[in-house]
């Protein structure tokens, strides 16, 4: 393997996967939520960086080819865990969730059962449509941690009903409570749409690549 800059950048692309579950284990909130969403952010910059630099330098590489797909799998699983375990195993969260793991794990083990034959399972068009959606709905998602945790710690010591009269504008709004809780309430209502679309966009892109491998699925005595 020849150590180029796009290789280098997917492998710093799937290192930082784990990293997203250390930002928690190392940092408090509100800081982990903000360490793990720059993270997700870089390592997403250069899912699109390594491709392009790969092919505009002419350094495509069988270690690259095989290398990217594995680091996006393990940046959007990863953040799916971390992010249905900080939101409460919230069921809009979980289901969208579920469908996508799934798919990355019967995909893989498509692709592992076809062995020399998993070429004809080549990256679509709709597949990189579908990587982006998971990229930007994850990123929306880490989001909603920071508002929430920073409208909670800016909120600590207030009772109900005086926080809800800072947020329906009787009251003063010293420490921004009423845009935290709005940027908290948005982020995470947009972060479900776009995680539900990236999960419909998951589902079809498996339907096609189990379509396109029935043939090597057939026994021999049916074909």
């Amino acid at each position: 393997m020849t150590w180029t800059i796009p290789n280098i950048l997917t492998v710093m692309r799937l290192l930082a996967a784990p990293g997203i579950v250390v930002m928690f284990l190392y940092f408090t909130r509100p800081w982990a939520d903000l360490f793990a969403l720059v993270l997700f952010i870089l390592a997403a910059i250069t899912d699109w960086f390594d491709g392009y630099l790969a092919r505009a330098w002419h350094q495509e590489s069988k270690f690259g080819a095989m290398l990217d797909p594995i680091a996006d799998k393990a940046m959007v699983v990863i953040a799916l865990i971390v992010i249905t375990g900080f939101l409460g195993m919230n069921p809009w969260i979980l289901l969208p969730a579920t469908m996508i793991i799934f798919r990355e794990v019967f995909v893989s083990g498509l692709r592992e059962f076809l062995g020399a034959s998993a070429g004809l399972l080549k990256v679509t068009k709709l597949a990189k449509w579908k990587t982006t959606a998971q990229m930007v709905a994850i990123s929306v998602l880490f989001s909603t941690g920071v508002f929430e945790h920073y409208f909670g710690m800016h909120s600590i010591g207030m009772d109900a009903e005086l926080v809800g009269n800072i947020l329906s504008g009787k009251e003063q709004d010293l420490l921004g409570l009423q845009w935290k809780f709005t940027g908290m309430i948005w982020s995470f209502r947009i972060g479900v749409v776009l995680l539900w679309v990236a999960a419909l966009l998951t589902l079809l892109t498996g339907w096609d690549y189990f379509r396109k491998s029935l043939p090597f699925l057939r026994d021999e005595e049916n074909q």
